[in-house]
């Protein structure tokens, strides 16, 4: 089973983007800037404000998606895309993986690595118990720190969108890992302080 294409009016700027998500908007373009590219890749279309942005940095800018509707300049599921191997320096797939049942993940994984030269940032859906907390000393910056606690673990229930979750039953974190290592390096993983449901790797590939 390959990504479901999903309508335009899925992306209306008032149903699609809450707070949160704009928050990891900022972490993706972070993320993709402080790795200085010359070329990119977005798996995934959506609402392109991630693109905008980026591309006022980045000019070799690309996006694919499997819906056509949506405009990306590549159509294709991340499973298979019809692109040769290290075409761009970094792969940007945000929210994207749990939208394809888990037994693809390691086949998009294999993907993402083949068409990227260097780099990939990918951010997953990370279910659990939130524990948040800051702390400022005198004169220096206020520090941030948040996680994921694994304490519940339910059964997930495909809601129409997501396939699966880390941190629920039958897809805890170390596996994720696994698969990930199979391919890259994690250069840096962390869950946003300002949206803990999102849990982001950025990822160097190995030389295989």
């Amino acid at each position: 089973m390959h990504q479901e294409a999903v309508s335009e009016n899925h992306y209306n700027f008032s149903k699609y983007v809450f707070l949160g998500r704009w928050v990891s908007y900022w972490y993706q373009i972070k993320e993709v800037l402080d790795l200085r590219p010359n070329s990119l890749l977005v798996v995934g279309a959506g609402d392109e404000v991630v693109f905008d942005v980026i591309s006022k940095y980045v000019k070799n800018i690309k996006t694919i998606d499997i819906d056509e509707r949506l405009n990306p300049d590549i159509v294709g599921s991340v499973t298979s895309m019809p692109i040769e191997k290290d075409s761009f320096d970094l792969v940007l797939v945000a929210e994207v993986l749990e939208h394809l049942p888990f037994e693809e993940f390691e086949k998009c994984i294999l993907e993402i690595s083949r068409v990227s030269r260097k780099y990939a940032v990918i951010s997953l859906p990370h279910f659990g118990p939130p524990l948040k907390f800051s702390f400022k000393l005198p004169f220096l910056k206020e520090f941030f720190i948040s996680l994921r606690l694994p304490l519940y673990h339910p059964k997930h229930k495909f809601n129409g969108q997501h396939y699966w979750e880390m941190g629920k039953m039958g897809f805890p974190p170390k596996l994720i890992k696994e698969k990930i290592l199979a391919r890259f390096k994690i250069l840096k993983e962390f869950v946003p302080y300002e949206n803990q449901y999102h849990h982001f790797f950025v990822l160097e590939k190995n030389n295989l």
